[in-house]
């Protein structure tokens, strides 16, 4: 195994473990009350983007669809660290933070059937949802275009300023994007307070990264601009939470950036058109089946006796009534009017 290394982060020392490494051994535990939450939560976003696989397969669904399935802990256990007012912008795969910020499966679903009842009015889409209400700042189909985005949004809370956090997600393909880099040195050298989160799920597209990047621990990506960085297991929200609580205040005491880096993994292709084969099924089994963070999250309920088989099952009943729900009303849904083309317009 490759030796560990060390990055000091609020005066503490912080373990970077090697890339690809998941071990949850050193996770804090959670309540009853969070390992429900976390359950849910998850188990929301699985069910919704299983049913938007399904819809997209027959039609209702057009262009891109990118599903966040396997990755479901890094925006639960972030959102339940975040407060109101802490921005969040992400690429294109979006849906699971619209869900983990409480925006109605309804909208969420309808706009990815592109209904007049869709969070965007049916004009973003699957890559372009947005929210103001929840402070979600896209959905952006541009690869690494939001990092610099989410750098403005950390300067506009320095200049008001407010102690709000700007939480800007992207993939570890995004990291070789230039506008990356230009990102980190305005905010390391204005100490602006930003997270950035790279969501390591170890393809871009099709392309490993193994093949593509020369430092493959992207935690360490900030060193030449003094940026910390943390790398985290994505695929436990325990130790996603605690990753979170501490880059949190990080930024509010106004140390400036911090990177955390997420390892997780998505268990469908890059999007609904890709059929995966740059991976054998075993990868994408183990992972399943050593990994996955729902399943971690149910296995702790039972061991620790706060809720039983019946009562989880009960909980997936709950959460599939209201992905169907969803997809009725997305299906049904007006379009909307010809005359919305010319709304919602930016000059």
């Amino acid at each position: 195994m490759a030796p560990r290394k060390t990055a000091s982060v609020s005066g503490r020392k912080t373990t970077a473990k090697a890339a690809g490494e998941f071990t949850g051994k050193n996770s804090p535990d959670f309540s009853k009350e969070e390992e429900l939450h976390a359950y849910r939560e998850m188990l929301l976003i699985r069910r919704f983007e299983e049913k938007a696989g399904q819809l997209y397969g027959m039609g209702f669904i057009g262009g891109f669809c990118h599903l966040y399935i396997g990755q479901e802990a890094v925006v639960v256990g972030m959102q339940m660290s975040q407060k109101e007012g802490d921005q969040v912008i992400t690429a294109y795969r979006d849906h699971g933070h619209m869900l983990a910020l409480g925006m109605s499966a309804r909208g969420v679903m309808a706009e990815l059937t592109g209904r007049k009842g869709g969070l965007s009015k049916g004009k973003g889409g699957s890559m372009h949802m947005f929210s103001k209400e929840k402070h979600f700042y896209g959905g952006h189909g541009i690869v690494g275009a939001q990092v610099s985005l989410g750098t403005g949004l950390a300067f506009a809370n320095r200049y008001r300023g407010n102690d709000n956090v700007s939480v800007t997600y992207f993939g570890d393909g995004a990291a070789n994007q230039g506008q990356v880099y230009e990102s980190f040195n305005m905010a390391a050298l204005w100490k602006l307070p930003i997270i950035y989160i790279v969501e390591n799920n170890r393809y871009a597209m099709g392309t490993s990264t193994a093949r593509a990047t020369a430092q493959s621990n992207y935690s360490l990506r900030g060193q030449s601009f003094g940026i910390p960085g943390i790398q985290v297991d994505g695929m436990d929200v325990r130790a996603v939470k605690a990753a979170a609580d501490q880059a949190l205040e990080h930024c509010r005491s106004g140390k400036g950036p911090i990177i955390l880096e997420m390892l997780t993994y998505r268990y469908r292709g890059h999007s609904m058109s890709d059929p995966a084969k740059y991976r054998s099924k075993d990868e994408v089994q183990k992972m399943r089946s050593e990994h996955d963070p729902i399943e971690q999250v149910k296995a702790r309920l039972l061991e620790q006796g706060w809720a039983s088989e019946d009562e989880l099952k009960a909980i997936d009943k709950a959460v599939r009534d209201i992905v169907a729900d969803s997809a009725d009303f997305a299906q049904n849904d007006p379009e909307p009017d010809v005359s919305e083309l010319y709304t919602d317009i930016l000059l």
